[in-house]
């Protein structure tokens, strides 16, 4: 058995556009390294290659989703 985690950062979701104003996210934004919020696909993609048995060999480890958030 394999155990993963995915930790998303702020990702572009309805929750985030009916409780964040324009200057808000812009302000979210420029926080990141990308410059950008995230987009539910590219958490999903992550999910998605984890799940396959492409990363059979892949247990016990921790995504970080959050286009760089982290690291600043």
């Amino acid at each position: 058995m394999r155990t993963n985690a995915v930790g998303p950062g702020f990702i572009q979701t309805p929750l985030i556009d009916a409780n964040l104003d324009a200057d808000a996210k812009a302000y979210l934004a420029a926080k990141h390294a990308l410059g950008r919020l995230g987009q539910p696909d590219e958490v999903a993609a992550l999910v998605a290659f984890l799940a396959s048995d492409a990363a059979s060999f892949i247990s016990g480890s921790y995504h970080l989703v959050d286009g760089g958030y982290a690291a600043q």
